[in-house]
């Protein structure tokens, strides 16, 4: 069976014709951005240059090649639309699907593509056929930041379409501060009802836990769910992080584990300070982890150390075939 992290995201500036564009308007927007390259690995010069989509393509592919992974699900990023399908501000990077294709060809069979279609565009449905002809397998959204409203009535044919095709539906829930929130309440797994009901294998990124304090805490929603959806999951990125990491002892009860999907959420700044006050991990893992210069190998030494059982890293391979 193969090591897959199912969440990796795809950045860029359009600075080599990608399309992609990402806004900073504020300091703090600013200081998140930088963090994100510490983070990763990347050059600082990307966020100053105009070089990002050059240097962060090629730090993504050492950081691969460097791995024990067999492969990573490379995620595109739509921009918001109102319910009318029209776009919409509020959004601060797009990363279209036509660059994701390019840059997993560079490594076809271990760049795996995650498309990211709004559901209520227009041109949703067609552009869903082409993305399948392309051969994603995976569609990422983030319904809280891009207003999407999941289990809309109208979505139907593109959920029962994304059935028909056996794509995976890599869904964002819980809270999110690097990227604006427009629709609250779409971060609550409820959203996923819809889809689930027409088929789709869902994902629940970050296991629908809080981002912040004050953020509402919809795991034990998320667990409930799973009993009544056996082709739900959740996915345990960005759990290495201080205030993610809370959701890790729910999601390794024997309820729940069985459920859990590996991912990364590269280049999210994570530290590993938050799973060692919380007894997650030992003072020498913690240190293991800090001295390991791949963020890719450390968050997955992270993550085994946390206890995540080994088909927890391989169930993505059993989802996608």
């Amino acid at each position: 069976m193969k090591i897959i992290d199912c969440h990796v995201h795809l950045v860029g500036d359009g600075s080599e014709g990608s399309g992609c564009w990402m806004s900073t308007p504020t300091l703090w927007k600013k200081a998140m951005a930088q963090a994100m390259l510490h983070a990763g690995k990347i050059p600082r010069q990307a966020l100053h240059g105009k070089q990002m989509d050059r240097l962060y393509r090629q730090t993504l592919l050492s950081h691969l090649d460097g791995s024990v992974l067999d492969g990573l699900v490379l995620l595109a990023q739509d921009v918001p639309h109102n319910d009318a399908g029209d776009p919409i501000s509020g959004g601060s990077f797009y990363v279209p699907n036509d660059y994701l294709f390019k840059v997993c060809a560079e490594r076809p069979g271990k760049l795996i593509p995650a498309c990211s279609i709004h559901p209520a565009r227009k041109d949703a449905l067609a552009e869903l056929d082409r993305c399948i002809e392309r051969g994603a397998k995976v569609l990422k959204l983030l319904p809280n930041c891009l207003n999407v409203h999941c289990s809309d009535e109208k979505l139907r044919p593109f959920w029962k379409r994304m059935a028909e095709a056996k794509m995976l539906f890599l869904c964002h829930t819980g809270g999110e501060t690097s990227v604006p929130v427009l629709s609250p309440k779409d971060a609550s797994p409820e959203t996923m009802r819809l889809p689930l009901e027409c088929g789709v294998t869902c994902i629940a990124a970050h296991g629908a836990g809080r981002s912040l304090l004050t953020d509402p805490d919809y795991t034990p929603l998320l667990l409930a769910m799973f009993k009544e959806y056996p082709h739900l999951y959740a996915d345990n990125s960005a759990l290495c992080s201080p205030l993610r990491c809370r959701t890790v002892s729910r999601l390794l009860t024997p309820e729940a584990v069985g459920r859990v999907v590996y991912g990364s959420d590269w280049p999210i700044p994570i530290s590993g300070a938050g799973p060692w006050a919380f007894g997650q991990i030992t003072t020498a893992e913690w240190l293991k982890g800090m001295n390991e210069p791949n963020p890719l190998r450390r968050d997955l030494q992270w993550k085994m150390a946390m206890g995540f059982p080994m088909e927890t890293f391989t169930r993505l391979s059993t989802l996608l075939a």
